[in-house]
């Protein structure tokens, strides 16, 4: 807490923010405080992810009347900061590698996140161009009585199967790893986006296999099971 504390003695608008706990990023420092008693989340970029930052405050200045998405507050350019709003609930994660959560409920969150991405898709969706939300993991949602998204700082034009086989990796790999559950939840929520928009799915196998490959960067010490993984989807699908 002392690194946030530090840092909220440069944001003279914020001094008075009340901290309430850090939250996991991999890149960034973010904190959840109170502001006059109001929720807030504060997200301070390192320096060179200026650029990022923008991407983030226009994805929520433009989404966040239509979409499940944090509402925007501020942008402090000079501090590389975001505020935004707290969304107050249940890391998606965590909810599907609950063994508590029923196999009913973990399928009934794949139809919900598919249709997450749908309307966030169509909703930035330019001609024959998407933006794609980027980033797509279990812990950037939570679950209050919807489904909402956060970190978007990620999000580019792109092609939508990234998103699904990015989300598809992300089920597969987190713990329990490679599940028979895991693939048939990965299975329901590819085929619950398919149904809503058939066609723009290609390729999956081979998109989720190198999103896969992907995570070794991040998590070298998992490199030998990610190949395999990777290598068995590539060549049989989401066969477990």
């Amino acid at each position: 807490m002392k690194e946030i504390e530090e840092l909220l003695q440069n944001v003279k608008n914020y001094k008075k923010a009340v901290i309430q706990d850090k939250l996991k990023s991999k890149k960034n420092t973010v904190a959840y405080v109170t502001i006059n008693n109001k929720p807030r989340v504060l997200k301070w970029f390192v320096p060179g992810l200026k650029r990022q930052m923008k991407i983030e405050y226009d994805v929520l200045k433009k989404g966040s009347s239509k979409l499940n998405i944090p509402s925007i507050y501020e942008m402090d350019e000079e501090n590389n900061v975001l505020i935004t709003s707290y969304i107050i609930g249940e890391n998606l994660c965590d909810i599907t590698n609950n063994e508590k959560t029923t196999i009913s409920e973990k399928k009934r969150l794949m139809i919900l996140l598919a249709e997450w991405f749908f309307e966030f898709h169509n909703y930035f969706k330019t001609d024959d161009q998407f933006q794609i939300r980027g980033d797509s993991t279990l812990r950037n949602f939570i679950l209050t009585d919807r489904i909402y998204g956060v970190d978007f700082e990620e999000s580019r034009l792109g092609r939508v199967v990234e998103d699904i086989a990015g989300m598809c990796s992300s089920i597969l790999s987190t713990d329990p790893m490679f599940t028979s559950e895991k693939f048939q939840l990965c299975k329901i929520f590819i085929d619950s986006y398919i149904k809503l928009a058939p066609g723009r799915i290609l390729n999956i196998n081979n998109e989720i296999a190198y999103a896969l490959l992907e995570k070794i960067q991040w998590r070298p010490e998992d490199e030998e099971i990610l190949r395999k993984y990777s290598t068995r989807i590539r060549e049989n699908g989401l066969i477990p």
